[in-house]
């Protein structure tokens, strides 16, 4: 059996307010030619298929088109899970429906306890899909005050799966899910670390052949080739620059598995440039182009209307910034960005409240602030 392994698209995505729309509808059109030269026999999305809850019509438009030409025209089956960015009842709306045509939504923790099995051959694939699910959700479905934590939530879920499963067959997990050491990007929203991180361990995933994952932007493995985030479909963010965005692909061969990646092209492409104003006007650093751009500025000088004279070679300037005005806001901020991102939402809050009353927020106050955080989750990813 081949599987291609995809994520993170976030159709109807804004960069620096530029729709990337178009862009995204020729990359996956990109990645169609892809699966009609590799012909897989399933298709895994793992999550963030749009960019937000309510998606633009063009993004609905676009994973149309794509859900009737693979799952239709080519009759490949999809499987696909919702992530933190997508809205489940959205998502998920049809889902009952569309499995006539071998397009498998999970978009709720009822979801995860149905696998969906595939035989080839004389082997066994069951397929378990677990989308993006907060804490405070598994711990209503179990009724298990002791969840806390995305570690815990996963692990109880993990559990369940393991009951049900068979050694003769082969079993692959589809998660939206931020595993520990995993290398991330501005692009990912942080998600929910009431009551502790939104880290996972890997070593809970022990039972299963393949994991394919979704969150993370940037292609890579955790810990073994089996373990493995696709990254997005495109670059969504300067942090992504240097990303090499690609697709997986999984064989599996009887107890054999191989993986390997297959590069996605966008129709242009996200860099930063540094430079001298004059030699960039020259053409001396970058040639001309379309693709879109942070222009670093190494000038110490006052320069007047640089973007407009910059624009008439590159059209696609996102962003233009001096150096050494980013280097000592760098060094000023970058330790109390690391201190931040360590934050829960609870801690965060806390400082927060520090910075502006001058004294520290009171246990009581704590654990109010802590309850109306959860509700406030809970109700987000139920819109």
């Amino acid at each position: 059996m081949k599987i291609l392994h995809t994520a993170d698209w976030h159709l109807g995505k804004i960069v620096h307010g530029l729709h990337m729309t178009e862009d995204q509808g020729k990359v996956l059109q990109h990645l169609i030619e892809i699966i009609e030269a590799e012909k897989p026999d399933v298709i895994i999305i793992a999550g963030d298929l749009y960019d937000r809850a309510v998606p633009p019509r063009e993004a609905v438009e676009l994973l149309n088109s794509f859900f009737t030409t693979v799952s239709v025209e080519m009759e490949i089956p999809i499987v696909a899970i919702s992530g933190n960015h997508d809205s489940p009842d959205r998502l998920g709306f049809g889902a009952s429906l569309f499995r006539s045509k071998q397009l498998y939504l999970a978009t709720s923790i009822e979801d995860v306890f149905q696998p969906i099995h595939f035989n080839e051959g004389e082997h066994d694939v069951y397929f378990h899909l677990v989308p993006y699910i907060e804490p405070e959700q598994v711990k209503y479905y179990f009724q298990d005050d002791s969840i806390e934590t995305h570690q815990q939530a996963m692990e109880r879920i993990v559990r369940e799966i393991e009951v049900q499963m068979t050694d003769q067959a082969q079993h692959i997990l589809v998660g939206h899910a931020f595993i520990a050491g995993g290398m991330e990007s501005e692009s990912e929203e942080r998600l929910t670390m009431i009551g502790g991180t939104p880290y996972i361990d890997a070593s809970i995933f022990k039972s299963f052949d393949y994991i394919a994952l979704g969150h993370l932007h940037q292609p890579q493995k955790i810990k073994n080739d089996f373990i493995r985030y696709s990254g997005s479909i495109m670059k969504y963010s300067f942090s992504e620059a240097n990303h090499k965005k690609s697709v997986a692909i999984l064989e599996l061969d009887g107890t054999e598995k191989t993986v390997y990646t297959i590069p996605l092209n966008a129709p242009k492409d996200l860099r930063i440039v540094e430079g001298y104003f004059e030699e960039l006007l020259a053409e001396k650093v970058v040639k001309a182009t379309e693709d879109y751009l942070q222009i670093r500025l190494l000038d110490d000088g006052q320069i007047i209307d640089p973007v407009t004279k910059l624009r008439k070679l590159f059209p696609n300037i996102l962003r233009l910034e001096r150096k050494q005005h980013v280097v000592h806001q760098s060094l000023k901020e970058i330790q109390s960005i690391k201190e931040k991102q360590k934050m829960t939402h609870e801690q965060l809050f806390a400082s927060f409240y520090k910075e502006i009353k001058g004294s520290e927020l009171s246990a009581e106050r704590a654990k109010y602030v802590q309850d109306v955080i959860q509700k406030v989750m809970v109700e987000e990813r139920e819109k």
